[in-house]
């Protein structure tokens, strides 16, 4: 009885599967995946994963990688330093400026931007407006 009941599963089967084939609908066979395959398969994206976080580690540590942030940071330090070297130059080419060093030094350091300004010492050469270079808070753009 046992050999009937397995012919008779087979001819449903075959069956089933011809009319699948006559509608159109593709006959697949269950896949099962071995341990040994979901094994590797595991252990190759945990694999992915850590080596992706190593090489964000080693980049961002002695890669020179940055962030938006620390590179805009980066950016207006730069500025700032720059525009410094031109107000010290424009202060230095002035005539006598150990006299008016003094005389900067004497005054209060919530008033010396305006000196600054006044001085004109914080114009890039060939402009006629410039920027205040010793106070980034209140430092205005040409």
């Amino acid at each position: 009885m046992n050999e009937l009941t397995e012919r008779d599963s087979r001819s449903v089967d075959a069956a089933i599967e011809a009319e699948w084939l006559i509608s159109g609908i593709p006959v697949q066979e269950v896949v099962s995946m071995k341990p040994e395959t979901a094994a590797k398969i595991k252990y190759g994206v945990w694999g992915l994963i850590c080596g992706a976080v190593i090489v964000m580690i080693i980049g961002f540590a002695w890669g020179g990688w940055t962030t938006s942030a620390t590179t805009q940071t980066m950016t207006k330090e730069a500025v700032l330093a720059s525009q410094a070297a031109i107000c010290v130059a424009q202060f230095m080419k002035q005539p006598n400026p150990d006299a008016k060093l003094k005389e900067l030094e004497a005054v209060s350091s919530w008033q010396r931007a305006e000196v600054i300004e006044k001085g004109g010492w914080d114009k890039m050469p060939g402009t006629s407006k410039g920027w205040l270079c010793c106070r980034p808070s209140m430092r205005r753009w040409a």
